[in-house]
């Protein structure tokens, strides 16, 4: 393969990865997809419904995963989450921070792209306040603090954080077969979780939600791990993974896409600041939920209510910039592209997400009462 190629290549890993971006922020859009606003109507009403589309996507995507990996499309291994370092104080440190923060800002960053696109100005604040903090947290004054304290407690499981990789290590057996069959089982019990809620299968919005946004991260597996994929590269003569931070396989995130984001519109001129999955991506998902709402007449300017509105919203943005890099992924990275792979480092940050959300739903009834 050509220069030539590679470049051809990696435009349209951009656009196809610029196109899965659209449609989930569509779905997300229409469908009102929020795991914050999931976890709410648990605590607040006793409503599952929401949980069920979430819990629908991570199986789609799960079975898909694990199908692909069977078929030898991709390579599990050459996940970001597929390292044999579980950092289990910081998944869970960083994802009480990150779901305490999605709370007080009125969503994850998924949400808050999705938001942006509808027109919420307050969205948009949480954007670059969630973006700067990220980067802090990943390059900066908090990535020492992050470095030096939680991501020093952890353990080594051989040969990979995934427990198929763990499980087929163990017994002996193919981890392809191993990935297909309990990526399947524990993918197809999550739907069948889904489908057995009251009134579950009649919404044709939660099977929309479900099997779309489940759909979309399967898609940015194959977009990142089938089509970018280059066996060897012409300059190096190594395996790449095209139009990725990592350098590996990657799949939907939102937090350091954030900071890359920022840091490519201040860096434009800067000839080594290319393109990347994760800036299409953060604009894809602006850019369908935009779509969805001009289409539908829906759209609508949004702004600060209060002083303590915009504290809050501040708060938030600055909790989940920090917990969303310090727990490697936030409810889409982790919750959905981590759990997809089975990732032993993603369930103790989704526990660790959950247990924030409630704890910022508690916060706000405490705020509220005090008023």
């Amino acid at each position: 393969m050509e220069i030539s190629d590679i470049q051809h290549l990696h435009t349209q890993v951009l656009w196809a990865a610029f196109a899965v971006s659209i449609a989930f922020g569509l779905i997300a859009q229409r469908t009102h997809f929020c795991t914050m606003g999931a976890v709410s109507d648990i605590v607040n009403m006793g409503d599952w419904t929401r949980m069920r589309m979430w819990g629908m996507a991570v199986g789609v995507a799960m079975v898909a995963f694990h199908t692909m990996a069977w078929l030898g499309w991709i390579d599990p291994a050459q996940t970001i989450y597929a390292g044999g370092r579980v950092i289990w104080l910081s998944a869970l440190v960083g994802g009480a921070l990150f779901g305490f923060g999605m709370v007080l800002g009125s969503g994850c960053g998924s949400k808050t792209l999705v938001r942006i696109g509808a027109g919420s100005l307050k969205s948009l604040v949480v954007f670059f306040v969630m973006g700067v903090a990220a980067f802090a947290t990943l390059r900066g004054l908090t990535a020492v603090l992050r470095v030096n304290t939680v991501d020093r407690v952890a353990f080594d499981l051989s040969p990979g954080s995934s427990v198929v990789a763990w499980l087929a290590q163990a017994q002996g057996w193919a981890p392809a077969e191993t990935g297909l069959w309990l990526g399947g089982a524990v993918g197809l019990a999550l739907v069948g979780w889904a489908l057995l809620g009251t009134g579950f299968r009649t919404d044709a919005n939660n099977w929309l939600a479900g099997l779309g946004i489940g759909a979309t991260v399967a898609a940015m597996w194959w977009v990142t791990g089938r089509l970018g994929f280059v066996a060897e590269h012409p300059d190096t003569l190594e395996a790449v993974y095209l139009a990725t931070n990592s350098g590996r396989m990657e799949s939907l995130t939102f937090t350091a896409p954030m900071a890359y984001t920022l840091d490519w519109l201040i860096y434009f001129s800067d000839s080594s600041k290319v393109l990347t999955l994760a800036v299409v991506s953060v604009l894809g998902v602006v850019a369908g939920a935009w779509l969805y709402a001009v289409a539908t007449r829906t759209f609508r300017w949004e702004g600060f209510r209060s002083t303590q509105d915009t504290a809050l919203h501040l708060v938030g943005a600055l909790c989940m910039g920090v917990g969303g890099v310090t727990a490697m992924g936030c409810t889409v990275g982790q919750g959905l592209s981590g759990l997809s792979t089975l990732s032993l480092t993603s369930v103790f940050a989704v526990v660790g997400i959950l247990a924030g959300a409630v704890g910022g739903l508690r916060f706000q009834m405490w705020l509220l009462e005090r008023e």
